[in-house]
């Protein structure tokens, strides 16, 4: 009895067409745009690893460095 009262579906139209995949080639400009932005990553990377002055197993410097001051050096060798 469902039959009689649903209507017969259309058929689909055709899917369209696949487009063109893009080339894998890059252009000079575009090359030159991501070494460039590259360079920075790596320059602001470095950066910021150069202001780190610790490391995991902590302070890392010699007696000597221990007893400079901003005064000059300590007496307490």
């Amino acid at each position: 009895m469902g039959s009689i009262f649903k209507p017969k579906m259309p058929s689909l139209p055709p899917p369209p067409p696949a487009p063109d995949p893009p080339s894998d080639e890059l252009t000079p400009e575009e090359k030159e745009r991501i070494k460039k932005e590259q360079d920075a990553i790596m320059r602001r990377r470095r950066g910021r690893k150069s202001t780190i002055l610790t490391s995991p197993l902590g302070i890392q410097e010699s007696k000597e460095e221990q007893l400079e001051t901003l005064l000059g050096k300590s007496d307490d060798r």
